[in-house]
């Protein structure tokens, strides 16, 4: 089973502009594919990059707004309601969390080892219904669940990430997807 309806994720892919999807592809590839900025992530702790990869893809291509920019959309370090623990990142809307980040560095080549801190965060969101798992190269996007999510590989460069990502923001901006 899919994550989405494919009729339905054809249509606001349909939808998005062509040519803004080919410059922040453009962008994209020019700074993820760069081998000294690859190396600099490699070679960086989790810590040094979080801020950095959220302004270069969420930010810069994805099109949200990173605190303290007036109306951000976009945090670091997001404390969870019940106790003292932080997600990465969050995505806000109207003061309620839609989506969890949690990032780790290149280190952690498995993803799925992530996902119970992840929706650790999510479970004290109680109007969270994504979660992102990245470790700077592979993104992974959950609705709702553990069960299914949507895979893009930065360092490959994939078309994927600004395309479905685009798609994927207006998503959860607009509630398009919202369970």
């Amino acid at each position: 089973m899919a994550l989405f309806q494919k009729t339905v994720e054809h249509k606001y892919l349909k939808q998005l502009d062509s040519e803004l999807i080919n410059a922040k592809y453009l962008e994209f590839k020019t700074y993820f594919g760069n081998p000294d900025i690859q190396e600099n992530i490699r070679n960086s702790k989790e810590e040094q990059y979080q801020e950095g990869f959220l302004r270069e893809l969420f930010v810069k291509i994805l099109g949200y707004k990173l605190n303290p920019t007036s109306n951000f959309n976009l945090t670091t370090e997001y404390k969870n309601i019940k106790d003292s623990k932080k997600a990465d990142g969050a995505i806000i809307l109207n003061d309620v969390v839609k989506a969890v980040i949690e990032l780790k560095g290149t280190n952690t080549t498995d993803l799925s080892k992530i996902e119970a801190q992840a929706f650790g965060y999510k479970n004290n969101q109680p109007d969270c219904v994504y979660v992102v798992t990245s470790n700077f190269e592979k993104i992974r996007f959950y609705i709702d669940n553990a069960i299914e999510h949507i895979k893009w590989s930065a360092e490959k460069g994939e078309r994927g990430v600004v395309k479905s990502g685009r798609c994927h923001y207006q998503a959860i901006v607009q509630g398009l997807f919202a369970l």
